[in-house]
């Protein structure tokens, strides 16, 4: 009974500490480069002209 307690109270706190560390971190520069990923790739879609 002591091993489902210590687990359930691991991941509570484990789940608060990702949610915490999720929030302070911005996905921006990620999405900008995937951004610019798709740009390029749909200029040389166009480019090739098929």
């Amino acid at each position: 009974m002591l091993i489902p307690l210590v687990a359930a109270i691991g991941a509570g706190l484990w789940g608060s500490w990702a949610g915490r560390t999720r929030r302070a971190r911005s996905d921006g520069p990620e999405l900008d480069g995937y951004a610019r990923f798709r740009e390029a790739m749909e200029r040389e879609k166009s480019s090739t002209g098929s």
